[in-house]
């Protein structure tokens, strides 16, 4: 079984590599899905409830609920889009030989032009609001887990670039 780890600040690009990796046959597992899922059953913010499952729970909590989507899926390629912090990349290579991080940069300004084109509930228009959530992320160790990752890939050129790229080293891995 091959997986993968991607990590990404918010805006970075993420779900186009999720994307291109589901058109090569990986299995993709959102890690913001368990978040948002949760945040919907408690009736809070998403980045609310990421940063209260972290403190009831430990800071493994995101990646251990991972761990049984992960075991349940027939696929032989795993994509686990939206790692944060160094205690999940040390889960998932705990419970995984040859488990890669692939991490995704683009600048402040270019995130935040691309989160106020996509439009979804947990994104802002309001930059003061943007770079609270960019320290909220941050505070979880996301710096770390790009600085060490495997893989980096740079968005900040045309779609059809950072495409090429991404598949490049999704072949490569």
């Amino acid at each position: 079984m091959k997986i993968i780890g991607l990590a990404g600040m918010p805006g970075s690009g993420k779900g186009v590599v999720s994307s291109i990796a589901g058109e090569m046959g990986y299995h993709i597992i959102r890690m913001g899905d368990i978040i948002r899922e949760e945040a919907r059953k408690r009736g809070e913010d998403p980045g609310e409830t990421a940063v209260k499952l972290r403190r009831e729970h430990g800071e493994y909590i995101i990646a251990e609920k991972c761990i049984p989507k992960i075991e349940n899926t027939k696929g032989e390629k795993i994509l686990i889009e939206g790692i944060r912090s160094p205690y999940e990349v040390e889960i998932f290579k705990k419970h995984y030989r040859g488990f890669r991080i692939i991490s995704i940069f683009s600048t402040r300004r270019t995130r935040f032009k691309r989160l106020q084109r996509r439009g979804r509930k947990d994104d802002t228009k309001d930059y003061q609001k943007f770079l609270e959530r960019d320290q909220r992320e941050l505070g979880f160790g996301l710096g770390d887990v790009i600085a060490t990752s495997d893989y980096l890939i740079i968005n900040e050129g045309p779609l059809h670039k950072f495409k090429e790229n991404a598949k490049r080293i999704l072949k490569k891995v």
